[in-house]
């Protein structure tokens, strides 16, 4: 098919255009690869960040007195390396949880959604002290979400 003089230079436009979709499109792909073989374990800068969160962590529960005494007949450091192990877990590291489940560890503590929802705000807070970007930071919360159910069953 042929078109008419007139219509050459829409026609080189279209063709123009379509090579930059598939350029774009090629490049978000390549981008997009690159992000996926990156773990979120990696981006939240692995073990040893990993560890740092859980430390700050803990110091912002111990200077939160709504929150703090939810752990006062906790064994801390069992507590800190079975959290660690669980957010290496969760983001794809090497580790795997094997503490109790979220139901039972946490039944009839008598936890509100301000309890849960202060505690989100802290770990986000020692993980954006740690440096951790929002997209990671994001992603780890996005992943521990659906814990909710299990923590709030047996309030």
């Amino acid at each position: 098919m042929s078109f008419p003089r007139k219509h050459y230079r829409t026609r080189r436009c279209l063709i123009a255009l379509t090579f930059m979709a598939v350029a774009f499109s090629l490049a978000g792909c390549t981008h997009q690869s690159a992000t996926q073989s990156t773990t979120l374990y990696e981006r939240l800068g692995g073990q040893d960040t990993i560890d740092t969160v859980v430390e700050n962590l803990l110091y912002r529960i111990a200077d939160d007195p709504e929150v703090v005494v939810f752990f006062a007949n906790t064994n801390i450091d069992l507590f800190a390396k079975s959290l660690a192990s669980q957010l290496c877990d969760v983001s794809d590291g090497p580790c795997r949880y094997e503490g109790p489940p979220m139901d039972r560890a946490h039944q009839h503590m008598g936890l509100t959604d301000v309890h849960f929802n202060r505690l989100v705000e802290h770990l986000d807070a020692a993980m954006q002290e740690e440096g951790i970007a929002l997209g990671a930071r994001n992603e780890l919360l996005g992943r521990l979400a659906p814990m909710y159910a299990d923590v709030m069953r047996l309030q």
